[in-house]
């Protein structure tokens, strides 16, 4: 589970990324990012009822974004608030795909530190 400090919960936090931040896009994933002034890198998940009308579904797939997102806290850079929004069609059948489109999300957001630290 992703820790509480790295969690966007507040709508208005969703709000002011969504407003100004910056959009990128990779197969079924929409993701938004901001600074946020924190020593900490914070991410919300958003899954609407177009992806699965089940909430079991929509739940799942959040969970394993969470996880994902957990796993390489540690290489995204410090100080951003991302939005990742599921869109509908994304059918991924292991967690292997959809980790491979999560990279490939962070790579073209530029968020992982080793890219910044070669620059």
């Amino acid at each position: 589970m992703l820790p509480k400090a790295n969690r966007l919960k507040k709508k208005k936090d969703f709000e002011r990324v969504f407003k100004k931040g910056q959009g990128f896009k990779e197969d079924f994933l929409y993701l938004k990012i901001i600074k946020n002034n924190l020593k900490s890198s914070r991410f919300g998940f958003i899954v609407s009822k177009k992806f699965s009308k089940k909430a079991v579904n929509r739940n799942k797939i959040k969970r394993r974004l969470r996880g994902l997102i957990r796993i390489k806290l540690n290489k995204i850079k410090k100080g951003i608030d991302g939005v990742i929004t599921i869109m509908p069609g994304l059918e991924v059948t292991d967690i292997w795909q959809l980790e491979e489109i999560v990279n490939k999300l962070l790579k073209k957001a530029e968020l992982y530190e080793e890219l910044r630290a070669k620059n």
